[in-house]
């Protein structure tokens, strides 16, 4: 019980004390498209439908969880994380064992990094993670700093629109969710997205006609795909992203 009451303590400075400021200098709106876990229909419905429009998706994997059972979803495998970086999606940063950096001290979460770096290198060696993302989106005030010396931006599910002054380490994301999210609500993001010249993230997980309680289906990540495309709002890979926010 303390655990989790200092995990939600830091978890709750990490939303509001900035470890990374930074001032967004993006020409126009975007959006990136992220998926967590590796489903297997992530990244294969999912990266499909993106390539479809002429996009590429980032995808957050936990290198322990890679080919492994779960009651949610049939999970990718090592082929599936390949096909992914040879088809130009990018390749981001979980914990390897898909722990929360809450629970981890300077020297585990560390070997977290590493044991994924290593696993992904194992795989591909043009493989390179410069973007996390917070395991059930739990973030650490204490773990954003040492997140800072490793990678450009970490990814959470604090809902928002990042636009002005933002937390790299600390990045507002959306679900794109069924349950959570329907296209009207797609539609007044990316209304907010073009009247603050915003950076929109989704974030979900598996990609499926039935997805489970944190999937989408195919039809509402198409809507949002084909509403970037009508907005002529470009749609890019968190690194991609952030190049064009610093411009």
């Amino acid at each position: 019980m303390l655990s989790e009451a200092r995990a939600k303590v830091s978890h709750g400075l990490a939303m509001h004390l900035h470890a990374d400021p930074f001032q967004m200098r993006n020409a126009t709106p975007m959006v990136s498209f992220t998926f967590d876990d590796l489903p297997k229909s992530a990244a294969t419905t999912g990266a499909d439908l993106l390539e479809a429009h002429g996009a590429r998706g980032t995808f957050y994997v936990s290198g322990g969880l890679v080919g492994a059972e779960t009651p949610e979803w049939p999970t990718g495998d090592a082929d599936d994380v390949l096909s992914l970086h040879r088809r130009g999606h990018e390749i981001g940063c979980h914990t390897f064992s898909h722990l929360r950096a809450s629970d981890l001290d300077v020297a585990s979460l560390a070997n977290e990094i590493m044991r994924n770096r290593g696993y992904f290198r194992a795989l591909d060696a043009s493989i390179e993670t410069d973007t996390f993302a917070y395991p059930y989106g739990y973030g650490s005030f204490g773990r954003k700093h040492q997140l800072k010396d490793q990678f450009q931006t970490c990814r959470s599910i604090l809902p928002g629109v990042n636009s002005g002054a933002v937390d790299l380490q600390f990045l507002r994301a959306v679900p794109l969710i069924d349950g959570q999210m329907d296209r009207a609500g797609i539609e007044r993001l990316f209304d907010e997205a073009e009247t603050n010249n915003g950076w929109l993230i989704f974030y979900g997980h598996d990609v499926a006609e039935q997805p489970s309680r944190w999937g989408c289906s195919p039809a509402l990540l198409n809507h949002a795909l084909a509403a970037a495309a009508r907005r002529k709002i470009p749609a890019l890979t968190m690194a991609e992203a952030l190049q064009c926010a610093r411009a």
